[in-house]
């Protein structure tokens, strides 16, 4: 019976695994149509940078080529769904500021929804402007372990023009200004490799201390933006304990 119990534990994780890496890759997959739709039904990477992030994090992710060619030729060919971007902002449980950006073929909808999401676990959504003032737009590139040790990957950061990096037991995180992640992830790339991602993000300036209680409800709100189909990335500036976190992601 403890058998039975764990491999349905286990195949429980693994459907979650499965459905969260389905949604990755058809995010992925939406940013790269964009990005070709948005760059004139440019195909070429290399002179369509939107795109070329967008494919690069795509094979950093383990997308499948053939995935990654379908959405290229569904952006060349103008076929699909008119995505517009957009941005929400507001605050969450325990005054955490939260930035959800959507990619989104019906506006009401994803408004509809995301402030919904706000509401129901107690925070409020504001005006376009009303958080980000607390972020900073910058660069994020990120490679696995095994790219190199810390002062590897500290001295190729320097060389490439980064503004800071940091590394722990899951990998390395380098940060750079927004208008220089171009140059910068060119360089990193011919000194370290291909990236795992390569991403223009909002870091928060300030975290916001969160209690258990609090932090329970966020958690929900911040799960419940994710899942959203018409949602790219969440940002936040909650700061909640690692012990606090493993309890409750148990």
């Amino acid at each position: 019976m403890a058998g039975h119990s764990k491999f349905k534990n286990i195949m429980h994780k693994k459907g979650r695994a499965d459905a969260a890496r389905s949604k990755l890759f058809s995010r992925l997959s939406k940013e790269i149509t964009v990005a070709v739709k948005m760059g004139g039904g440019t195909t070429d990477p290399g002179m369509n940078p939107r795109l070329r992030l967008a494919v690069q994090n795509a094979k950093g992710q383990s997308m499948p080529k053939d995935n990654i060619q379908r959405a290229i030729n569904k952006g060349a060919g103008g076929d699909g769904e008119d995505y517009k971007e957009i941005r929400y902002e507001g605050y969450g449980p325990g005054g955490v500021a939260v930035i959800v950006e959507a990619l989104t073929d019906n506006l009401n909808r994803s408004a509809a929804n995301i402030r919904a999401a706000f509401t129901k676990y107690g925070g409020s959504m504001g005006e376009t402007g009303s958080v980000s003032f607390m972020f900073d737009r910058v660069g994020e590139i990120v490679y696995k372990p095994e790219a190199g040790d810390a002062d590897a990957m500290m001295e190729a950061a320097i060389d490439a023009g980064a503004q800071d990096v940091s590394s722990d037991e899951e990998g390395h995180t380098i940060i750079c200004a927004f208008e220089d992640i171009g140059p910068v992830s060119s360089a990193l790339e011919a000194a370290l490799g291909e990236a795992e991602s390569v991403n223009i993000i909002w870091k928060p300036q300030n975290l916001t201390p969160v209690d258990e209680d609090k932090a329970t409800t966020l958690m929900k709100m911040l799960d419940v933006l994710d899942d959203d189909d018409d949602v790219q990335n969440v940002y936040s500036n909650e700061d909640i304990p690692e012990a606090m976190m493993e309890k409750l992601s148990a």
